[in-house]
């Protein structure tokens, strides 16, 4: 195993202490202080509840970052796509790895190698990424909207490495449609 430094800018604030990344500023904190929080929090609420809330507030959070991100570096479309693909796997996340983009049609498939919460949950017979999922919708959502896009998205994952016979996650991106509209509705943040 080969190890390198990160590759992301990171600034401190002699003052503050804050650190930033490009526009916005970051957190750094150990894995296992984070995914146990997790867990803590799945157990009380249940996975599907927690999966919800997680949904709403990374769908919002997804879609601020494309916006800042976008301004910060003068990107557009697809580049912003890939760099928030980037910086998620920076980040220690995993490895995203974007295997189809359609912004316009409002569809893309993302594999994730390397979760940090198969890392920690391990092998469990159920799907243990779903922070991530509402993330996908929130960036294709911004991105299409930059774009004059009129497509709104909805996210899934469809497998996840935590799965027997699964050694990566896939989440895919499809646009509403009428049957899904009301869905998409109630996973909008508030």
């Amino acid at each position: 195993m080969s190890y390198h430094a990160p590759e992301m800018p990171i600034q401190v604030d002699d003052e503050t202490g804050v650190w930033t990344t490009d526009a916005l500023p970051m957190l750094y904190v150990p894995r296992h202080f984070f995914v146990n929080n997790h867990m803590g929090i799945e157990k009380e609420l249940g996975a599907d509840k927690y999966a919800e809330i997680l949904y709403r507030a990374g769908y919002k959070s997804a879609y601020y970052w494309c916006e800042k991100e976008a301004e910060c570096h003068g990107l557009k479309g697809e580049a912003v796509f890939e760099h928030y693909m980037k910086r998620l796997s920076q980040r220690g996340w995993g490895l995203f790895i974007t295997e189809s983009l359609d912004l316009e049609a409002g569809t893309a498939r993302v594999r994730l190698e390397n979760s940090a919460f198969v890392y920690q949950y391990g092998k469990v017979n159920r799907k243990v990424d779903y922070m991530f999922t509402g993330w996908f919708a929130g960036a294709m959502d911004q991105i299409a909207k930059s774009l004059g896009y009129e497509v709104r998205t909805l996210a899934e994952q469809v497998q996840s490495g935590s799965e027997e016979g699964c050694e990566v996650g896939i989440f895919e991106v499809r646009p509403v449609t009428e049957a899904s509209q009301q869905l998409w509705e109630f996973l909008q943040p508030g």
